[in-house]
């Protein structure tokens, strides 16, 4: 949701168009295959990226390079919400966790990786970090876009992201 609400405020993105809409999202994705790269430092793509946005995984954030500055908007979810996701992603491609000792240990690793994150970005002066909560922009967008676009030196329109907010999408909600 926050590259094309991003994408709706006047952004240019880096998209690759290689993981196109499913069932799971049927907005699409928003990726570029080449951050995966990152860990194996392919880097040279980052030239091109001044000003633009790009999704990355919370994990691969460690593999930038500090020779640039970044803005990270960092979603947060529910992680009921986010396991309960995963969940139905899993069962669709046939995979599904199999005991609840699994999801306990997927939430335990998932809170950790959050906690190491959160810590490495704080570290880092390089890297300006905005944490965003995914359902306080569903349930108050009009709060939450004007927020960005000030963390982004307005070069979103606040306005005009809030147009990609659609409550059905919002399928797997918490307790």
């Amino acid at each position: 949701m926050m590259m094309s609400a991003l994408k709706a405020g006047g952004m240019d993105l880096i998209i690759d168009q290689v993981r196109t809409a499913d069932p799971n999202n049927p907005r699409g994705y928003f990726e570029f295959e080449r951050v995966k790269k990152l860990p194996k430092g392919d880097t040279r793509w980052l030239k091109q990226a001044g000003g633009k946005a790009i999704k990355i995984i919370s994990a691969l954030l460690q593999f930038l390079p500090d020779d640039y500055h970044y803005k990270v908007i960092f979603m947060e979810r529910d992680l009921d919400e986010v396991l309960a996701s995963q969940q139905r992603m899993l069962e669709r491609s046939g995979k599904p966790l199999n005991s609840r000792d699994e999801e306990d240990q997927i939430r335990k690793s998932y809170l950790d990786h959050l906690e190491e994150v959160s810590a490495w970005l704080s570290k880092k002066d390089w890297i300006q970090t905005l944490f965003v909560s995914y359902n306080d922009i569903l349930h108050v967008p009009e709060e939450e876009f004007p927020k960005i676009a000030s963390f982004l030196s307005g070069k979103v329109d606040p306005d005009a992201m809030i147009s990609v907010v659609d409550p059905r999408l919002y399928r797997e909600k918490g307790n």
